[in-house]
This record gives C-alpha cells, structure tokens and sequence, in this order.
C-alpha cells in the first residue's frame, strides 16, 4: 500500500507542470511596427488574471522558458506569412536582485492565429531556455489588442502594404482592361 501511495504521489508530482514551479518575469517591454511607443507591463508575470500574468500565459512562456510536460509547444515551426513581428522583451527576476533577460518574437497577425517564437538557449536560473514555437491564438491576439496593438496589421510594416499592392495592382489592371473593352464596343456599335 506504501509503494503503491508513493507511487501516486510521484505520479502526481511528474504530471504538475513545471510552469508552476517556474518564477515568472516582474517586467514585459513590447515593441514593433506601428507602435508610437514600447509597451510595458509590470507585476506578476506567474499567473493569470493580472495583465502581465494573461500575456506570459498566452505567450507561452513557461513552457518556452523551462520545458513542460505535456509539452504544448508546436513540433515544428508554421510556414506562410507570419506578418508582421514584435519583440516582448521580459525581465525575470533572480536571486540576490539579479534579473534574467528573455526575449520572444511575437506575431499577432499570423493566419491561424497570434504565435510566438522563443530562441533557445537564452540564459535563465543556470539553465538554458528550451525555446520553440507556441500557438497562443486568438485570445493572445486579443491580449495585445487591449494592451495597444492594432486590431489589424498596419500598413506601415510592408506585409498590409504589399497585400493593398496585390490587390491595387489587379485591380488597377482590370479596370484599365474594361476601360479599352468599353472603348472598342463603343466604336464597333457605331452605324458604318
């Protein structure tokens, strides 16, 4: 019966996620296109319900950070237009008032959904970050909205520039052609 209660136990504790365990950033900085300024978030970044906390759960964080099981992060990186991409710089407090210094690209306006993008390998608490791909969706697209982003991609970061562009010039095109083709019918219904 002992076996079996630790056996549970340790059952349990492999099962909790490590974010639990994780310390979490004190300190979000976002920057990007068509911003006017860096946005920035303070307090508790270890769970939800504080803006800060909301951001590093959706961004997947503590998974990009430490590793977790069951890992939630994608098996390997999206293809296509990602559109534009913002940095989220966090400052993770450490022992004896040191902080940590992570960085995570952000694409809010990804088909499919917001996702972000964490380089392994950044130093945190004597390890490295695992790093990866993490779907955050629409809810982490709906977090930078509120915190100050665009609803849509801007057309100041070239990607809505050139989707106007590609639609622009068609258009332009096909205007132009039903321009000439009226001219032409025009002549031709003309008594000889």
């Amino acid at each position: 019966m002992k076996r079996l209660t630790l056996a549970l136990v340790l059952a349990g504790l492999l099962a909790f996620p490590a974010a639990a365990a994780a310390k979490g950033p004190d300190q979000a900085s976002i920057s990007g296109p068509g911003l006017d300024k860096t946005i920035v978030l303070a307090g508790s970044g270890e769970s939800m319900g504080t803006a800060l906390g909301n951001l590093t759960q959706l961004t997947g964080f503590f998974p990009a950070a430490y590793g977790q099981s069951p890992d939630p992060m994608l098996k390997s990186a999206p293809t296509g237009d990602l559109g534009p991409r913002y940095r989220i710089h966090y400052r993770v407090p450490g022992e004896n008032r040191s902080t940590y210094s992570i960085d995570q690209d952000v694409y809010p306006y990804a088909h499919g959904g917001a996702l972000t993008y964490m380089k392994p390998g950044q130093s945190i608490f004597g390890m490295s970050t695992r790093g990866g791909w993490f779907l955050g969706g629409l809810p982490l697209k709906l977090v930078l909205v509120h915190q100050g982003l665009s609803a849509k991609a801007s057309a100041a970061n070239g990607t809505s520039m050139a989707l106007v562009a590609g639609l622009a010039v068609p258009g332009g095109i096909a205007l132009i052609a039903a321009a000439i083709f009226a001219a032409g019918y025009r002549r031709r219904s003309r008594p000889a």
